[in-house]
């Protein structure tokens, strides 16, 4: 919605439309808690921003005398302003502001930083979590990210050809960073958002039905989204408490979501050139194998994260490939090399720690489960890291 507002009277007033959307959605938590949600919502809705955008355009004048150090007017304006909230013009704003907010005019935290805020509704300490910084360093960021865009008048419009290949890599890594708040939720009391992996699947598809976008690695990225979504409901049991890959029930998964993800893995295919998301693909892929030995399963799974490491290093890869080492070569062999890696108080590196030394050391496991749980932001994880740390002191 905000994507429609901002092409329809520009992106120098982006805060306009999210002002107006914000709007919309508290007239519908304030009228629907009272006489119920009606019969097409979506519709409601799209009405509701429509007025609300008209509203302010009808008091142009006020708000030119009022406003004018803060409003800048890139359009002519009109009490019949005209948009649609069509699904085809929803869609179509949609991808424009994706290739928008990842103008090489701002740093690529600064697109990313503008992109997961705009586009995914992230608030400011899931952006900061996402980028591993601070939230002032986040504000002052999207502070100056829209300011750019107001000094060289920044149009919501799709990029040359060329542009769109190097603007490319930072809208999909953005869905990346959408998907993974989801599928391991660090901010709030939730282990899963599926909702944030499904918008972020959904985006990912709208990139594959433009011939223009439909490219490998987008279909690489989006067979990654379906291999995790697949196990969804066996990662959590009745009560919210997460599932460890080894104790999943794979009748649990989604054999759909498993074959829609073979599909785009397939599609990826088709060109040679293999970027990140090819392997974590692959890696996916593995991980929805049942009727593989543990050891070759294991062994395909520990060559694709060395080959992964090849072409882009990362302490976390790093982290997740220690835990495939430790399935191939034990866990003596996966300890000394999770020592090498500089992830100090990341909860996740310090429960690995944890694991690595079970059966090992029982004090160092203690340690690194105290650890885990002091860096933890989330509450369910928190939950079963102590319910490790008692059975640990047992």
């Amino acid at each position: 919605m905000v994507s429609v507002l901002c092409r329809s009277f520009g992106l120098s007033n982006i805060e306009l439309a999210q002002d107006i959307v914000s709007d919309t959605f508290l007239k519908a938590s304030e009228t629907w808690g009272l006489k119920g949600i009606p019969d097409r919502p979506k519709s409601w809705l799209y009405a509701v921003a429509k007025n609300g955008a008209k509203d302010h355009f009808k008091r142009a004048d006020i708000l030119r005398t009022k406003i004018t150090p803060y409003l800048i007017y890139d359009y002519s304006v009109s009490e019949e302003l005209e948009f649609s909230f069509s699904d085809h013009n929803l869609n179509d704003s949609l991808l424009l502001m994706m290739f928008t907010v990842c103008n090489p005019i701002l740093s690529t935290d600064a697109q990313l930083s503008l992109g997961l805020r705009i586009l995914c509704g992230f608030s400011i300490d899931e952006i900061a979590n996402a980028l591993l910084t601070s939230k002032s360093v986040i504000n002052k960021r999207l502070v100056r990210a829209k300011e750019k865009f107001r000094q060289h008048k920044i149009k919501i419009d799709f990029p040359s050809p060329n542009a769109i290949e190097n603007r490319l890599h930072i809208v999909l890594h953005m869905l990346y960073l959408l998907f993974n708040e989801g599928y391991y939720s660090t901010s709030v009391s939730e282990k899963i958002r599926e909702d944030l992996c499904y918008e972020a699947m959904r985006l990912a598809h709208l990139l594959t039905q433009d011939k223009r976008t439909n490219t490998s690695t987008v279909n690489a990225l989006l067979a990654l989204f379906c291999f995790h979504s697949s196990r969804f409901e066996a990662r959590l049991d009745n009560q919210g408490n997460q599932i460890l890959y080894q104790d999943q029930n794979p009748e649990h998964w989604n054999h759909e979501l498993i074959q829609k993800g073979e599909y785009y893995l397939n599609v990826s295919g088709k060109e040679q050139a293999f970027s990140r998301y090819h392997f974590e693909a692959l890696i996916a892929f593995w991980h929805t194998r049942t009727n593989i030995e543990h050891e070759k399963k294991w062994q395909n799974i520990l060559s694709l994260y060395d080959n992964l490491l090849a072409l882009e290093h990362s302490p976390i890869i790093t982290l997740n490939r220690t835990f495939a080492l430790s399935k191939v070569k034990g866990k003596v062999a996966a300890l000394n090399e999770a020592k090498k890696i500089n992830l100090q108080g990341n909860p996740l590196y310090h429960s690995l720690l944890a694991e690595l030394y079970t059966g090992l050391d029982k004090e160092l496991q203690i340690i690194e489960l105290q650890k885990a749980i002091a860096a933890s932001k989330n509450k369910n994880d928190r939950l079963h890291l102590k319910k490790k740390l008692d059975n640990a002191r047992k």
